[in-house]
């Protein structure tokens, strides 16, 4: 039954998507930045109705950590399709996510994620890859966050995959604030039992700003594995919350 509503909501929202469009593109010509956060918005009360219709009961841990008045890049663990909505009603700044390059095929969906400064990644080719991490750096300067998932894709082992090292660049090129991300029981929304929908209870932790320029040649040096073992430890201390 969840499934069934979410799926003719999101019908409905595609539907009202047309005109909104139109609107978004006309306040691009004039505000790009304005058009960014009326994208955001629409999309994050979209992603809230798609929660509750889910029966997602959200635990937001440490949101206090993001800094307000600055792009960040968040570094997180990878469990499920849910893990965009679930973030994205909860981060306080206009972020675009990195995501692969077959979502930007997928009609309706890309014009949104356009809209919201994300990145399409394509992991199969080096060059390419590398110039989307320099996308990212630019949209950093210019004042918007990047969310990355360094896994590559979805994770249900207890035990995360190594995070690639070429997505913390941003943060080495930039110098901005990395803030570490915990998401943990995501993927018992729809993965644990696909195709249908359950109710489940997420923990999202957000840990505190890690700045490139505090941290020792060695931990730059192995900038992957140590931001890894912090959320890491955010994850094991979470069990206890689900």
């Amino acid at each position: 039954m969840r499934l069934i509503l979410v799926l003719l909501f999101l019908v409905v929202f595609f539907i009202i998507s047309i005109p909104l469009y139109l609107i978004e593109w006309i306040i691009g010509r004039f505000n790009h930045r304005a058009m960014v956060a009326s994208s955001q918005a629409i999309v994050v009360a979209a992603f809230r109705m798609v929660l509750l219709l889910s029966g997602v009961k959200c635990t937001v841990i440490g949101r206090e950590n993001i800094p307000k008045e600055e792009a960040v890049l968040y570094i997180a663990n990878h469990r499920s399709y849910f893990d965009i909505p679930v973030v994205y009603t909860s981060i306080p700044n206009l972020t675009g996510f990195m995501s692969k390059k077959e979502l930007a095929r997928i009609p309706f969906l890309s014009t949104w994620m356009r809209f919201l400064q994300c990145l399409f990644l394509d992991r199969d080719d080096i060059k390419q890859g590398l110039k989307t991490v320099l996308k990212g750096i630019e949209q950093v300067k210019a004042g918007y966050s990047v969310f990355i998932s360094p896994e590559g894709t979805r994770n249900h082992g207890k035990e995360m995959l190594p995070f690639k090292e070429g997505s913390f660049k941003i943060a080495e090129k930039t110098g901005c604030a990395i803030i570490p991300v915990a998401i943990s029981n995501s993927d018992e929304v729809y993965e644990n039992h696909s195709p249908w929908i359950r109710a489940a209870h997420v923990i999202v932790e957000y840990g505190k700003p890690i700045y490139p320029k505090d941290l020792s040649k060695e931990q730059l040096k192995f900038l992957g594995s140590y931001v890894q073992g912090i959320i890491r430890e955010m994850l094991i201390k979470n069990e206890s919350l689900i």
